[in-house]
This record gives structure tokens, sequence and C-alpha cells, in this order.
């Protein structure tokens, strides 16, 4: 619901003003300026204006011309992530490299107060490590810049830089899915390193930017320390990380699917200097209303396929348990459908649900195990164990099948000739 001046009872509350200001936000309020004229096409205008700018916060995903792209970035929801920071030096042997890092504090200051807003689509575990060795798989271009050598890492690089082989980025065994995000510093020998520009192999083409985003997987920063500061580095301090830590929360925002504003609406706290929050109510319920019917979609695709394999396979048990898990991902769907209209938490609470049972009954041990192994498969597999054996059984019923037709034939032979021996020995005894 949407209203205009400040009501309690309201999902948002739109606050409209006379002006020229851009619109901004502050909690589920906007502030929108109107035509400070008063003549019918001002207005016309001003009201234009405020129900595009209403679309674009409460539909992000559908208005932006990125979603697309931004859609295949982003982690498939789960309810738990882990997120594995990583400090990783190509060879710190070479002399060029960091021991150690203050990532506590860099977490803390900038990782922290966006997981504490998240808290209500996702539990968070953060691990973090030291690498001392971690070679690339490939060799970096080299080229010269300004009189002196430099490293690129072009689109292709980008996509191979991860070198799962050797590298080994996390470190607990866990289920829970992984955002990684890798502090990457080159060798003396691949240093300074540097994004290309797509299409680019020259120094002309480098990237003002020192990170990269692999989609659906985590973030990666290059560093490469100051030829001034002793190397290797004993340790990278605050002042070092920050910079790096603000790019991995803004990598962290958009693999779990942050729209962010539009570009025409502003926060009130940037506005107005205030401490700035990680992201404003309106962009968390958009990604509350998004991860809710992305588990509303994967939800119905999952009790869809139930139906289907039922369907297509005889003989398929579905036990009580199966029954009832169905039943109560059906119930979690309808209040989906009833929190929709109040609590965009309540709606994502009840479709996570409703997607945890349907995919418990698809994936039901008693369901699989005929899912994997049908009859056909049983069939292929024993014919040919049972058919060694079952050959000479066959074989030797046959032959005494033949053998008894054989001693039937021949007993039939022996009656026939005794009934034609009989009337010739009475024809004789009346001579």
């Amino acid at each position: 619901m949407v209203t205009s001046g400040s009501k309690a009872d309201a999902a948002y509350n739109v606050v409209l003003d006379r002006g020229n200001r851009a619109p901004s936000v502050e909690g589920r309020q906007l502030y929108f300026d109107v035509s400070p004229e008063d003549d019918q096409l001002s207005h016309g205008v001003s009201v234009t204006r405020l129900a595009h700018t209403l679309n674009q916060l409460l539909a992000p995903y559908d208005t932006y011309s990125g979603s697309a792209i931004q859609a295949q970035r982003v982690m498939t929801y789960a309810p738990r992530y882990r997120l594995a920071f990583t400090l990783l030096n190509e060879d710190a042997a070479s002399g060029n490299g960091a021991l150690a890092w203050d990532v506590q504090n860099a977490i803390q200051s900038h990782i922290t107060p966006l997981l504490n807003k998240l808290s209500v689509l996702h539990n968070f575990t953060i691990e973090s490590q030291v690498q001392l060795h971690a070679p690339l798989a490939f060799e970096p271009c080299r080229m010269q810049h300004e009189g002196r050598d430099l490293h690129g890492l072009t689109h292709e690089d980008l996509t191979v830089f991860v070198n799962s082989a050797e590298w080994t980025l996390s470190s607990s065994a866990s289920n829970d899915p992984v955002i990684h995000f890798v502090l990457f510093i080159p060798s003396s020998k691949h240093s300074p390193l540097h994004i290309l520009k797509e299409g680019g192999e020259e120094a002309a083409f480098i990237s003002p930017s020192n990170a990269f985003l692999l989609p659906q997987w985590g973030g990666i920063v290059l560093f490469n320390p100051s030829l001034s500061t002793p190397n290797p580095l004993p340790r990278l301090t605050p002042s070092d990380l920050d910079s790096i830590f603000n790019t991995f929360a803004y990598q962290l925002l958009t693999l779990l699917g942050v729209p962010g504003l539009p570009p025409s609406v502003r926060s009130v706290s940037t506005t107005e200097g205030r401490p700035q929050e990680p992201f404003t109510d309106w962009e968390l319920d958009a990604l509350l209303r998004r991860r809710a019917i992305e588990n509303i979609r994967g939800s119905t695709e999952t009790l869809e396929s139930i139906v289907r394999l039922v369907d297509q396979i005889e003989g398929m048990p579905v036990g009580q348990d199966v029954r009832g898990d169905i039943h109560d991902a059906l119930s979690a769907l309808d209040n989906v459908h009833e929190a929709s209209r109040s609590s965009p938490i309540a709606a994502l609470k009840s479709s996570a649900r409703a997607l945890t049972l349907s995919s418990r009954a698809f994936f039901n041990p008693g369901m699989l195990a005929l899912l994997y192994f049908p009859a056909e498969h049983k069939y292929a597999v024993y014919t040919p164990l049972f058919a060694s054996v079952a050959a000479p059984l066959v074989g030797a019923v046959l032959r005494e099948i033949a053998a008894w037709r054989r001693a039937r034939r021949a007993a039939q032979q022996g009656q026939q000739e005794q009934q034609q021996r009989r009337p010739a020995v009475d024809g004789a005894k009346l001579d």
C-alpha cells in the first residue's frame, strides 16, 4: 500500500512537496517534489514522473536495462551462506606479497553492517585465510607503459583466473554455498598486474578498475604493493584494506541481488550527511520479493516434476512422508499469497519453507530408488547375469520335451502296429 503523507499503517509513504529537488528516500518514505506550477500539463508531468519513480523502486528488476545481466551474477537463494575471505599471494617468496592482514577489523567496518541488514534473508558464516603460494594457471600478457614493464589480464584470462587445481579457497567442510572474496597479490615476475579493457592488449587499454566479479562465485581484487613499501609486507593495515573491502562490500551486494536505487533517486542519509545505511528499505523489500518469487517458481517446478515422474514411471512409490511434504508445501505456497499483502519477510519465509519441503519430497530415498533404478534398468542389469544359468536349463527342458515327444510318438506307432496284427491273427484262427 502506498499513501500520500505519513501514516504508520501504510507499507510505504510518499511525502509530496513543491519544488525541483531530486526524489529521495528514507526508510520506507519517498520524498517527491511536484512542479510548482499549477497548470494541468505540469500536474500531468509530475504524476507521470511519480509513477515512473514508484515503478522503479517497487519493481527494479523489471525496469532496469541491465537486470538480465545482473540476474546471471546473482547467487541461487540459500538460507545460509559462507563468506570466504582469502589473501592470496602468487609467490610470497619472490619478495612481492603480504604475510598477514587486518581482516577482522575490515570485516567489522565494511561487511558486518551489510550482514546485519541481510539477516532477515540469510545466515552468514565468515572464514578467512592467507596463502603464500598460489600460482596462476596461465601467463599474463606483457607490455610496456611509460617506460616500465607491466602485465595485463585479458577478458579470456579473467574467465580462467581461478586455479582450482592448486588453490584451496574453502577451508571448512559444509554443504552451505560459498561466496569467495579474494585479494590477489601477484609475484614480482608478474607485477604490476592490471586488467585490460575488452578487445585490447596494449597499455592504452588498461582498465581503471583492479577488481572483477565471477558470476555466482565471488569477487577478486588485484593488489599491487607500492615500490616504496617493504616487500613482502609484514601486514596489510586497515588503511590498506579500506578501498579493497569497499569493493568486496559492493560485490557482495551484487552477488546477493540487492538492486540498488534508481539513478534519479538518492538516499536521505547521503544527501544530508547522515551515517549512510548499507542500502535502503526499498531495496531490501524489492530483494525480499524477488527471492520469494524465485522460491515460489522453484517449489512449483519441483512439485510439477514430482507429478510428471509419478505419471511416467509405473509403480513409483509415494509414501506417506512424501504426501505430507507435498501437502505442507502447498499450504506454504498458500501462506505466501496471504503474507505477501502485509509482510515481505513472512512471504519469504513461507516460500523458503515451500521450496525446502518440495525438494525434500522430490529427493525422498523411496522415490529416488525407483527413479535411478527403474524396471527397465533392472532388466538390463540382471538379464545378462541370469542368462548363463537360464540357457542350460532352457536347453535341458527343450531336450526333455523332445525326448518325451519321441517316446510318445514311438508308443503311438507301437499301438498302431499291434492293432494291425490282430485282424490277421483272428482270420487265421477261423480257417
